[in-house]
């Protein structure tokens, strides 16, 4: 049972180093810096949850500190990247000619016209 045990924890540690794998290579394939910013935040958010809990289910007597490993992660990855974008935006980073709409644009245009 406890080597089952290891398997799944492998398993799940593994299917997180393959998400931070696929967030490294949207990173390069994607055609701004908002594009990447997003791709790398999302998959590197949870391939590190899923390694952290890949890594307590192999080490139960580390549960405690990857449970606040990772709810340290949830809530600072997700918002570092939103006020990374929004310094970009501020600084005047273009957009790719492939982006549809710019919705904080738009927001600030009208409260100027307000």
């Amino acid at each position: 049972m406890e080597n089952m045990i290891d398997i799944i924890g492998s398993l799940i540690t593994l299917l997180g180093a393959i998400f931070i794998f696929l967030g490294s290579l949207g990173i390069v394939r994607m055609p701004d810096s908002f594009n990447r910013m997003q791709t790398g935040t999302k998959a590197s958010t949870l391939g590190t949850i899923l390694t952290l809990l890949g890594l307590g289910i192999i080490v139960p007597s580390w549960f405690g500190k990857v449970f606040i490993l990772i709810m340290f992660v949830m809530i600072t990855n997700p918002v570092s990247s939103h006020t990374l974008a929004r310094a970009a935006h501020f600084v005047g980073i273009k957009l790719s000619d492939k982006t549809v709409s710019d919705i904080l644009a738009d927001d600030e245009k009208n409260k100027k016209e307000e």
